[in-house]
């Protein structure tokens, strides 16, 4: 899953909003570094992650992908699933994608001290921007070369294979802030 994915399944709270986010830029061990329940967000982050990267459904959508691709897939569907929600948002949320965007970035400016490369990213953007700026980050963009088109074929199935997984990665999510609380 991706940043807008993470934000969705992290809990409404700004520690959890941020703790979702910060998942992907926090690396080690987290004890003591961050409020309890910043830390809390921030593993059920790495929960999802888990969670998502050992899904039956999700390694199907995965097998979907052109060989030469497979390397880079993940990286794809990510963004790819991220697009779906937003896309189809009511289907999974009460509160409007705008409001609950708009919330998150009230939450995100309001913080003093963002950890190291996310204070300079925005965390939404088209898929196409998004797959040209992982593309500039890799030692081998060209891997990235043709995304596009692969995704246009694959769309309807992959689309598919997010609606049934995301339900249950739902679920899973909510248990893991249960657990924390």
């Amino acid at each position: 899953m991706n940043y807008l994915a993470h934000l969705h399944l992290g809990g409404p709270a700004p520690q959890q909003l941020l703790g979702s986010l910060y998942g992907d830029f926090v690396k080690g061990s987290l004890e003591g570094r961050f409020p309890p329940a910043l830390e809390a967000a921030i593993r059920l982050h790495r929960h999802i992650d888990s969670y998502t990267d050992q899904h039956p459904l999700v390694l199907a959508a995965l097998a979907r992908f052109p060989r030469e691709r497979r390397r880079f897939a993940g990286i794809v569907l990510d963004v790819f699933f991220d697009h779906c929600l937003a896309r189809h948002w009511r289907d999974y949320a009460e509160q409007p994608l705008e409001q609950f965007t708009g919330d998150f970035y009230r939450v995100l400016l309001a913080e003093p001290e963002l950890p190291g490369r996310l204070a300079r990213i925005a965390p939404f953007a088209t898929l196409e921007q998004v797959f040209n700026g992982i593309a500039r980050r890799l030692s081998r963009p060209e891997g990235m070369v043709g995304v596009m088109g692969e995704l246009e074929r694959l769309y309807e199935p992959l689309l598919a294979d997010f609606r049934a997984f995301y339900p249950q990665l739902q679920a899973f999510a909510a248990a893991g802030r249960l657990s924390d609380s």
